[in-house]
């Protein structure tokens, strides 16, 4: 029973959670921000191709 009572009140485990949240938002912002970046990349190169 100790060790069940031990186990509830360790928070190693939860801190170990908040910063897997914390790093798949930040994954997943960055994704949205690159494929919008690389959307407007793909038309500048595809507009300088076409001026060459």
């Amino acid at each position: 029973m100790s060790k069940f009572l031990k186990m509830i009140r360790n928070e190693k485990g939860a801190t170990a959670i908040e910063y897997g949240l914390i790093a798949a938002l930040i994954a997943v912002a960055a994704i949205g921000a690159m494929q919008s970046i690389g959307t407007k990349l793909g038309l500048t190169f595809n507009n300088v191709s076409n001026s060459l």
